[in-house]
């Protein structure tokens, strides 16, 4: 049987937002980006990303929407972080591209350093789909042991082991692909203040200009124009 290599990340409410709106404005994000965004993930890359990364691959990437419902941390969180700068494959410190924008819980009286990120393509808008399943067993992790996908894991690198199940307990709810570092740590966050909080939770803007200027004021920095393309450069 051919085995199949994708990213699997389950998506919920963060930072405040719920999961509507985070897809919202990652579509901002796409669309400012030509194609490029990035989702915020809390664990580290797989061990196989950084030789994947080398060979210039593009690895499928599914969104399902999580059984549970939202934490109260992830929904009210005590801090709220915007991260600014990557590190890609081979270790080097890089401002995210100037489209992107990736915000975080934090914790009150702690500084969080350790937060991720799936550098991802789509040529087609983003939106919550319905209807096609994702049968999870059929996978298992691509490093390691190769164990099934533990109930814990949110983010995942696997690959197929089985025919998958037409009784799925799982939907993909979103797809796209990995494209450049594939999956990268970030680096430099910062605090949002309340009013930063919440013209994070309301952006309404309808072009890319305003997505730009509104990514380059929360972030607090001007940000290199050619950032934007740095994934191609890889």
């Amino acid at each position: 049987m051919q085995t199949e290599l994708l990213c699997w990340t389950k998506m919920q409410a963060e930072a405040g937002q719920a999961i509507e709106a985070i897809i919202s404005r990652k579509e901002c994000e796409r669309a400012a980006g030509n194609g490029l965004f990035m989702w915020g993930v809390g664990n580290a890359p797989a061990v196989p990303i950084k030789a994947l990364a080398r060979l210039n691959l593009q690895i499928p990437v599914l969104f399902s929407l999580m059984k549970s419902k939202p934490k109260v941390g992830d929904r009210f969180p005590e801090v709220t972080l915007v991260w600014r700068r990557y590190i890609y494959h081979h270790g080097v410190e890089r401002d995210l591209p100037e489209n992107v924008l990736i915000t975080s819980r934090g914790a009150a009286g702690g500084s969080k350093r350790r937060h991720y990120a799936l550098m991802c393509f789509s040529q087609h808008p983003l939106h919550l789909t319905r209807g096609i399943g994702f049968d999870h067993r059929a996978y298992h992790n691509a490093s390691g042991t190769g164990a099934p996908i533990a109930p814990s894991q949110v983010t995942a690198l696997v690959k197929r082991v089985n025919s998958p199940e037409p009784t799925a307990e799982y939907e993909v709810n979103l797809q796209a692909h990995l494209i450049g570092s594939l999956w990268v740590r970030l680096s430099d966050p910062m605090v949002l203040d309340a009013d930063q909080i919440q013209k994070v939770s309301c952006y309404n803007g309808t072009t890319t200009r305003a997505w730009l200027q509104f990514v380059s004021e929360i972030r607090g920095r001007r940000v290199a124009a050619d950032t934007q393309h740095q994934y191609l450069l890889i």
